[in-house]
């Protein structure tokens, strides 16, 4: 392991990096299933009216 601390470019990436540090992943867990769960439904809807043409 190396002594050096790693900077992220992206702020959404230390923001990630940081609840990561401070809490435990069930939330984020969730925060993620949901966002999976609406691509889902959204590609199934793209889908569905792509289909019927």
């Amino acid at each position: 392991m190396s002594d050096i601390v790693e900077h992220y470019s992206d702020p959404q990436d230390a923001s990630v990096a940081l609840y990561l540090m401070e809490n435990d992943g069930d939330e984020l867990t969730d925060i993620l299933v949901a966002a999976l769960e609406d691509a889902f439904r959204i590609l199934d809807e793209d889908w569905s009216f792509h289909t019927m043409h």
